[in-house]
């Protein structure tokens, strides 16, 4: 990937720079996306529980095989989570020590 005409090295530091670029990139987004999930089964959980206010005659029983589902996605995804913003971590440590402050050093992520 050297070119002569250009210099090559600055031409394998984009292609660096650039895959860096998108590995964050990609990571980010999965971040976003398993937030968003994780709001989801939220929101399922929350429709599914019974309302506080809500009578029910002593001789009704209500057996909920979803909720442990939903609950166990919820950790599998927090884990998921906890996971990825480590890999964020890392990378834009990383990136940041070697070259001063990075593009995406300010992430909230």
């Amino acid at each position: 990937m050297l070119n002569a005409a250009s210099g090559g090295a600055s031409v394998q530091s984009d292609d660096r720079n650039g895959g860096y670029r998108t590995i964050v990139s990609d990571l980010v987004s999965l971040i976003e996306h398993v937030q968003a999930s994780m709001k989801l089964i939220e929101s399922a959980i929350a429709r599914e529980s019974p309302p506080g206010n809500q009578e029910v005659a002593a001789n009704v029983v209500v057996l909920d095989d979803v909720t442990p589902r939903y609950v166990k996605a919820s950790a599998a995804l927090n884990t998921c989570n906890a996971g990825l913003g480590i890999a964020l971590h890392f990378l834009l440590d990383t990136k940041t020590s070697k070259h001063g402050t990075g593009e995406f050093a300010g992430s909230d992520h």
